[in-house]
C-alpha cells in the first residue's frame, strides 16, 4: 500500500501557484496604474507615483495570491511585499539625497577645487577650492579617532570581559547618557576645557578632536560591546582549557573573531562625527587659508566650509554643494577601507 504524498500547493493551503516572476509584473502594473490615476486626478511626481504604486502592488499581490494560492501563501507574500515596500520607501530619501548632491556638486568639482584654498577669493569671484577644509577634516577626524577608538575598545572589553558590580553598571549608564548628548554640548565642553588650561583665544584642530571624541567614544563603546558579546563563550573556554592567559585569549580569540563587527562599529562612529558642524565652529572656527599645524591656529573643515559657503549664497552655494560631495566621497572611501580591513583580519569563513 502506497502512502499518498502531500503536494506543495496543498501544504501551503492553496490549489495553484502564481507564475515565478508575478511580483515584477504586478509591481510594473501598479506603478503604471498609479501614474495614470495621478495624471487624471493630480500632478504626478516620482515620489507620489512610487508610494501609490507600492500600495497598489501590496494589495494586488495579496488578493491574487489569496485567490490562487490560498490564505497561508497569501500571508507570506503580503509580509514579503510589505517589507520590500518599506525598504524601497526608506531608500527614496537616500537615493534622492545622493542624486541631488552629485548633480549640484559636480558643477564646481574639479582638480583645482580639490587642490586650492580660498586665499584671495572675495565676493562673487570664481575659483578657489576646499583643500584647506579637506586638510582640516582629516586632521580633526584623525585626532578624534586616536582619542576615542582605543578608549572605546578598551572600555568595551572591560564591560564584557571584566566588568562586574556597581562600577560596570555606572559605566554602562554613563555611556548611554553620553550617546544622546547634543553635539553643541561637546563643543562647549572642549571650549571650556581648553580655555581653562590655555589662552581663551586658543583655537586648533586639537580642540575639535577632543569635542568629536566626546561624541564618538560612546558610539564605539556600545557597538564594540555588542560585537564582543556575540563571540561564543565556547571559544573563550577552549582557549582557557589550553592554558592561554585571559588577556591573550581576548587578543587572539575574542578580538580576532569580532574584528569585522568592531571595524564596522568604528566606521559608523567616524561617520557619526565627520559631518558635525556646531562643535567645530566653536573649537576650530573657519579660515580661508591652509593650516597644516593641528595644534595651533584656526582650521577649516568640510562641514563648516559648506555651512559658511551656504550662508554667503551666490557662487558660494556651488562650493557648498561641492564640499558636501567631497564629504560623502570621503565617507564612502572610509567604508571601503573598513571593509578591506575586516576582510583581511577576520578569521576564515567569517568574512
Amino acid at each position: 500500500m502506497t502512502t499518498p504524498t502531500l503536494q506543495p500547493q496543498a501544504a501551503l493551503g492553496g490549489a495553484g501557484q502564481l507564475p515565478k516572476h508575478i511580483s515584477w509584473y504586478v509591481l510594473a502594473g501598479g506603478l503604471a496604474l498609479s501614474f495614470v490615476v495621478l495624471l487624471v486626478f493630480a500632478e504626478p511626481t516620482p515620489a507620489s507615483v512610487i508610494i501609490l504604486g507600492g500600495a497598489i502592488y501590496v494589495a494586488a499581490i495579496w488578493i491574487s495570491s489569496r485567490i490562487v494560492e490560498g490564505a497561508r501563501r497569501a500571508t507570506d507574500r503580503l509580509a514579503t511585499a510589505v517589507v520590500t515596500s518599506a525598504f524601497a520607501l526608506a531608500m527614496i530619501p537616500v537615493v534622492s539625497l545622493l542624486v541631488t548632491v552629485v548633480d549640484r556638486g559636480r558643477t564646481m568639482m574639479s582638480w583645482e577645487f580639490l587642490t586650492t584654498d580660498m586665499t584671495g577669493i572675495f565676493g562673487d569671484m570664481r575659483g578657489g577650492g576646499a583643500w584647506h577644509a579637506i586638510v582640516g577634516t582629516f586632521w580633526v577626524t584623525a585626532l578624534a579617532s586616536v582619542f576615542s577608538i582605543p578608549l572605546g575598545i578598551f572600555t568595551a572589553i572591560y564591560l564584557v570581559e571584566y566588568g562586574r558590580g556597581r562600577l560596570a553598571r555606572a559605566i554602562t549608564v554613563l555611556v548611554d547618557v553620553m550617546t544622546g548628548i547634543p553635539s553643541i554640548v561637546a563643543g562647549l565642553f572642549a571650549l571650556v576645557l581648553f580655555n581653562t588650561l590655555m589662552d581663551p583665544a586658543y583655537r586648533s584642530a586639537l580642540m575639535g578632536g577632543v569635542a568629536l571624541a566626546v561624541l564618538m567614544t560612546p558610539v564605539v563603546v556600545r557597538s564594540c560591546e555588542e560585537m564582543l558579546r556575540l563571540v561564543p563563550n565556547e571559544l573563550r573556554e577552549a582557549a582557557y582549557a589550553l592554558g592561554v592567559p585571559k588577556w591573550l585569549a581576548i587578543v587572539k580569540v575574542v578580538l580576532r573573531t569580532a574584528i569585522a563587527g568592531i571595524t564596522t562599529g568604528v566606521m559608523i562612529s567616524i561617520a557619526r562625527v565627520v559631518g558635525e558642524t556646531a562643535p567645530l565652529l566653536l573649537t576650530m572656527g573657519i579660515i580661508t587659508s591652509t593650516n597644516l599645524n593641528a595644534f595651533d591656529g584656526r582650521m577649516a573643515t568640510l562641514p563648516v566650509f559648506a555651512y559658511s559657503s551656504f550662508r554667503q549664497g551666490g557662487v558660494y552655494l556651488e562650493r557648498a554643494w561641492a564640499a558636501a560631495l567631497v564629504l560623502i566621497a570621503i565617507v564612502m572611501v572610509l567604508n571601503i577601507i573598513a571593509r578591506l580591513v575586516s576582510r583581511y583580519f577576520a578569521p576564515k569563513g567569517m568574512t
